[in-house]
């Protein structure tokens, strides 16, 4: 105040400081002098968050593990899984996912084999499976549709014979056990052989497949009746672990609920896993089992362990693991680590190693010449067990590899040797395309082997390889759209070694590995006998019909689906009985 009027006076601006600062300028006026030079000096540098810690311990371990009343993947005994949750918790899940896509975890209590849990997450698992549920027409993105109601190209999954034709398109929708639709629907007239249903299925996707047992043609593509009224049939991901940290069932964090239900459970996909699990690679484990939601009537699905922390541990040796993911790239994008987030995703020693080897790998296979690729391959990958990967991806007929549109696989870096393998996941395409194509056949969804272009990939007028049979050819002089670029598919333009960011196939690793001839030959030949020879697949598929009807599935239904894989299963093992490079 001031002292002769009593009006308020103006302080002072050193008074408007605080007394500690005021006592204490210099220290912070040097540090204020200091940040502003290094921000003249470094101000574009860029810092990359690299791991500096040499520990190969996980730290993300498990704090309760349920152990459960019966093993979770035990074959031999029922399974049952009830989901419990809030309506308004889904309905608005759902409205979410129809919005932009998110597919974001809501809390749900679940029963497995009567063991009671709370607080788990559950949220929807897949791609292209799940655009039905978006509204959109044949599980195009955008929905588009094929003419005659048919899916998009895809790439091979060759054994040799140079690179994959890289098809640009989205996912095809997954076979219904070795991909034939239950009942022989087909949509539109695009089916070669199978039935036709001639509503041509509202938006939410009709059962569709192209191609039958005649011929060789076990796959094709299956577009399941997805809707947000019936979530038992839904493809789920329960995540134990989503809102208790640390908890598992026996030791899993994420059981996967695989598309297709009742007549259409995916048996090809449990034939596939079992297959592998024999060769000593790395399988995930499954079991088919009744799902209850809510209120709703009871559906036989398969559940097959999802890819987490405890998968990796599991693998052989001291090995880091990535996931690739869908909408990811195998391109070289420079040394910033958070430019291949997008791509890979780390499952296992998180805060001890890193994505730096992933990012050396992509580095080497891009700018490496021919020669440096041929005689230095073995330094960076474990070949023999990369030649076995790609060896059963043929064998099996899955064209949804790591060079599919997908991108399922896993890279595993041994800590030790220094190398990398390449592991499979998710088999529901397998038994689909052309069951006579050999080790040097590119494998293609439901068409002939290596497609139907001429040279140089030009088509002709002709439907891209991966297109079904039946479907019309294309006028002279068009070509095939981007469907990157619709509406509703991934960004992201295709680029060397699988695109960026969109459903694109090829991977420039497997490309270039197909074009050294010398390392396939013998895996292919060991895994042949594995699997068709001895006649195993013969007797696993029986099996597995054994299980299916054990689940609850109808004896009909379960012929009728299993039936088509027989036919597809016979015809393979005919086949490769033919072929002298298979036989030796």
């Amino acid at each position: 105040m001031s002292p002769v009027d009593g009006t308020s006076r103006e302080r002072r601006l050193r008074d408007r400081v605080p007394v500690r600062l005021r006592h204490h300028w210099k220290p912070a006026g040097a540090l204020c002098a200091g940040l502003a030079v290094m921000l003249y000096a470094f101000g574009d540098a860029r810092i990359s968050p690299y791991v500096t810690s040499a520990s190969r311990v996980e730290a993300d371990t498990i704090t309760e593990d349920v152990k459960g009343t019966v093993g979770l993947y035990d074959t031999s005994v029922k399974h049952s899984v009830q989901l419990e949750y809030k309506q308004t918790d889904f309905d608005k899940m759902m409205k979410e996912f129809k919005k932009d896509g998110t597919k974001d975890s809501i809390p749900a209590d679940v029963t497995i084999d009567g063991v009671y849990l709370t607080d788990v997450g559950i949220r929807l698992k897949g791609n292209s499976t799940l655009m039905s549920l978006r509204g959109n027409r044949g599980g195009m993105p955008g929905g588009g549709q094929m003419p005659g109601g048919g899916g998009m190209p895809a790439g091979g999954a060759g054994q040799r014979g140079g690179k994959a034709s890289g098809g640009n398109g989205e996912m095809p929708e997954p076979p219904a056990a070795g991909g034939q639709a239950a009942g022989g629907q087909a949509a539109g007239d695009t089916a070669a052989g199978g039935g036709q249903d001639g509503g041509d299925k509202a938006a939410g996707g009709g059962s569709a497949a192209a191609g039958g047992a005649g011929g060789g043609r076990g796959g094709g593509m299956t577009q399941y009746n997805l809707s947000a009224d019936k979530p038992e049939e839904l493809p789920w991901l329960i995540k134990i672990d989503e809102y208790v940290e640390g908890r598992a069932y026996q030791g899993e964090r994420e059981i996967s609920l695989r598309p297709g239900s009742n007549a259409q459970v995916p048996v090809n996909e449990a034939l596939a896993l079992s297959l592998i699990d024999g060769t000593g690679e790395p399988a995930e484990r499954f079991g088919f089992t009744t799902l209850k939601v809510n209120n709703r009537p009871t559906a036989v699905r398969l559940m097959v362990e999802n890819p987490d922390t405890e998968y990796a541990e599991a693998v052989e040796g001291e090995s880091v693991v990535y996931k690739a993911r869908a909408g990811g790239t195998f391109d070289y994008q420079g040394d910033d680590p958070s430019k291949y987030e997008a791509s890979f995703r780390q499952l296992n020693k998180v805060g001890s190693q890193d994505l730096e080897p992933v990012m050396k790998l992509a580095k080497w296979v891009e700018k490496a010449s021919d020669k440096e690729f041929a005689a230095d391959l073995d330094k960076h990958v474990d070949v023999d067990s990369f030649a076995h990967y790609v060896a059963t991806q043929n064998l099996l007929m899955n064209f949804d590899d790591m060079a599919g549109p997908g991108k399922n696989y896993l890279l595993g870096y041994d800590l030790n040797s220094k190398k990398f393998s390449v592991l499979g996941w998710d088999y529901n395409l397998t038994f689909s395309g052309d069951a006579t194509a050999g080790p040097d056949d590119q494998m293609s969804m439901g068409g002939r082997p290596g497609g139907a272009g001429g040279k140089d990939g030009d088509t002709g007028g002709q439907m891209p390889e991966g297109m079904p049979e039946g479907m019309p050819e294309l006028p002279e002089g068009a070509e095939m759209p981007d469907f990157g670029d619709m509406p509703g598919a991934p960004d992201g333009d295709a680029g060397k070694g699988g695109g960026g960011g969109g459903m694109r196939s090829g991977h420039a690793l497997k490309e270039r590995f197909l074009e050294l001839d010398a390392f396939d030959t013998k895996a292919y030949q060991d895994l042949y006998e594995k699997f068709y020879a001895s006649g195993k697949a013969t007797k696993t598929l029986k099996d597995l019909a054994g299980q299916v009807t054990r689940a609850g599935v109808p004896a009909k239904d379960v012929e009728s689906a299993v039936g088509t894989l027989r036919t597809t299963v016979t015809e393979r093992a005919a086949a490769l009985a033919k072929n002298k490079e298979v036989t030796g």
